[in-house]
């Protein structure tokens, strides 16, 4: 620094000009950067909360078209199986779940040890009613007895198992409580689901299914992978592919009552089973719905959500967006 003679005051010479130029350039370009790297953060925070899934919506909406035609195609390929008390979608034998007596349906309610602990979406019943009207209105007049309809308060879509019948996984009350609470922190990143009924198929082991598709909302792929994450102990081997979302309406467990005797070659019980499907469909195919609780079960019993069996139920809801979602 040098001092002027007249005013015996420090004068700012060129050299000190140049560097306080040169410390606030490399201020600014930091600030730059801060502020970009701040952006890109933000921006890749509201995809993991919004995106679907690591893949494109697209895709999975194809991935989920190929299975439902898959599955669309299993009575075709296998025959009516529940004709012949064969096994149910979960490797149970109808005669497991269900007892037939004078064609009349009763559940074989049969203690889970240890207890179920399943990850669903749940189907509220503004919308699942509607839909359990149409598949009786259709179903019952011919099968009466012998067919089993899920309780409509119980509609719902299987996301992901922390313990299932095949893999039993024992968890003490603190574990449980431990699991509940993690699933509470899932549901809260999670974007409420609106869905559109793709179609219903009827399975050849007598499974009368709704097959969804994604409108908008946290897609199924991601919502299993967010409860894989916080759930290391379940099953390795879950009961479902990872992009399905289905809800089941119906077991059918016996020939339709009308046409039993009618009804000999395996081409005309299939073709009765089509058109009563293509029936339900012709009603309910494009039906929307808005999903927003997704429901830590413990299941006492084996498939007590199917049932209506014994089960302890936590509820939380999908929180990412406190908006109404128009249906």
């Amino acid at each position: 620094m040098i001092w002027s003679i007249m005013t015996g005051k420090p004068v700012l010479t060129s050299s000190f000009w140049s560097h306080s130029k040169k410390v606030a350039l490399i201020w600014l370009i930091c600030a730059l950067c801060f502020f970009t790297l701040f952006r890109m953060a933000l921006y890749n925070s509201s995809n993991t909360l919004s995106s679907p899934s690591s893949e494109s919506p697209n895709s999975n909406t194809d991935r989920r078209s190929k299975l439902y035609d898959k599955m669309a195609r299993d009575l075709d390929e296998h025959g009516a199986a529940f004709l012949k008390h064969g096994e149910t979608s979960q490797s149970l034998s109808i005669s497991d779940i269900f007892t037939l007596k004078d064609g009349s349906v009763t559940p074989a309610l049969k203690p889970a040890n240890p207890p179920v602990r399943a990850n669903v979406l749940y189907m509220s019943t503004e919308f699942s009613v509607p839909i359990a009207e149409a598949v009786k209105d259709i179903f019952n007049p011919y099968f009466d007895k012998a067919i089993w309809f899920q309780n409509s308060s119980m509609y719902h879509f299987s996301m992901f198992h922390a313990s299932h019948h095949i893999v039993p996984v024992p968890a003490t009350k603190e574990e449980i409580e431990a699991e509940a609470s993690s699933v509470e922190a899932v549901s809260a990143r999670l974007c409420p689901l609106k869905i559109v009924l793709d179609g219903v198929v009827l399975t050849s082991t007598g499974v009368l299914l709704g097959c969804w598709q994604v409108i908008s909302g946290t897609d199924p792929i991601t919502i299993r992978a967010s409860l894989k994450n916080v759930l290391p102990r379940a099953p390795e081997k879950q009961l479902y592919d990872a992009a399905i979302l289905h809800t089941t309406f119906a077991r059918l467990l016996g020939p339709p009552k009308a046409l039993s005797k009618e009804l000999v070659k395996m081409s005309d019980e299939l073709q009765f089973f089509h058109e009563l499907v293509n029936r339900l469909n012709s009603q309910i195919r494009g039906f929307k719905v808005v999903v927003s609780e997704l429901w830590y079960v413990e299941e006492y019993d084996l498939l007590a959500l199917a049932l209506n069996g014994r089960m302890n139920i936590h509820k939380f809801k999908l929180g990412c967006s406190r908006q109404e979602i128009q249906v």
